[in-house]
């Protein structure tokens, strides 16, 4: 009996996901020229997008604004409800208007039609239904209806939001091609989470500033040795005149041992990697990670204006040894 309510669960869920699917690619064959209508429209406001819905559509509007706002196009939510109760003075006159309804005919949304046609706000409509009333007093309507929803009953609004929603999500993307958008920006807007961090740190900021550990080419093994111990890098930089000629990391000393049976006559020039890999200290930080994974590489030597100035180092990297 468990299993086949499980079957049963499973089915619904399955309908449920290929009826939004289908609604979405309807969707997608139905977009034209008013998309990009609607597009310049938002690149040429002098204000901002006020984005206004009611109910589930109020959601999926929380949800635009938010997504717009994080990726360079100013916008904000008002509900419609609050609106005519005072919230309408949070509108400019330069401002455009995206107004949610799927009927195109949400009693809260319709009233303040004329508040926008006074003040000639532009006017930007997502709905599911072009003859509404909504859609004929709109600048330019985008149709995001369904042919049913994916309720049983038809009734709750699943296939609508998701359309809405992904053609919300269509505007904020295009807005970002139009204004050039660029990872720089969106860090901007998202300076206390990880991903603005890694974006916006550069590697001098992150970097082993020193004192460096540090040897002569001709050092001998000892010396080496207490380099490394005494620097706490796991590796020590050959520097000759302050010119870097190469790096000795832990790997390296291993392999020494492993190749040779007497170490201790060796020096440095003998055991170092002569071509260690480097990274200019203004790289963002979000770069270098991805440039040391690429390489497998736990540490790069920071140079800047082609002079040591610190070493980067990232633990953890899968099949990274401590350096080159």
């Amino acid at each position: 009996m468990k299993q086949e309510q499980s079957q049963e669960v499973l089915a619904t869920a399955r309908e449920t996901i290929e009826i939004q699917i289908k609604a979405l690619q309807l969707m997608h064959e139905r977009l034209d020229k008013c998309f990009d209508t609607a597009v310049e429209i938002v690149m040429g406001m002098r204000g901002r997008v006020v984005v206004v819905g009611m109910g589930k559509s109020g959601i999926i509007g929380q949800k635009i604004a938010a997504t717009m706002a994080s990726t360079g196009t100013p916008a904000f939510f008002v509900h419609p409800g609050e609106a005519f109760h005072g919230d309408l003075g949070m509108i400019r006159s330069g401002d455009v208007a995206l107004l949610i309804s799927n009927s195109g005919e949400t009693e809260e949304i319709l009233r303040i039609l004329p508040f926008l046609q006074y003040q000639q706000n532009k006017i930007i409509s997502l709905t599911g239904n072009m003859q509404s009333t909504l859609a004929q007093n709109s600048h330019v309507a985008l149709d995001v209806g369904v042919e049913r929803e994916a309720c049983k009953n038809n009734l709750a609004p699943t296939s609508s939001t998701t359309t809405t929603l992904v053609m919300g999500d269509a505007l904020a993307v295009a807005l970002t091609v139009k204004r050039d958008f660029q990872p720089e920006d969106f860090a901007r807007f998202h300076p206390g989470g990880s991903l603005g961090r890694r974006l916006l740190t550069r590697v001098r900021d992150v970097m082993d500033k020193g004192p460096l550990p540090t040897c002569t080419p001709g050092a001998a093994f000892r010396d080496v040795i207490n380099a490394i111990t005494y620097g706490r890098l796991g590796l020590a930089l050959v520097m000759e005149q302050d010119q870097l000629c190469g790096i000795i990391t832990d790997g390296d000393v291993r392999r020494a041992f492993e190749a040779q049976d007497e170490v201790k006559h060796l020096c440095a020039h003998q055991i170092m990697s002569a071509r260690p890999l480097t990274i200019p200290a203004d790289t963002r930080f979000a770069e270098a990670e991805i440039y040391m994974k690429e390489k497998k590489v736990g540490a790069l030597v920071v140079e800047d204006a082609g002079k040591v100035v610190g070493v980067l180092q990232i633990f953890g990297l899968k099949n990274a040894p401590p350096a080159i």
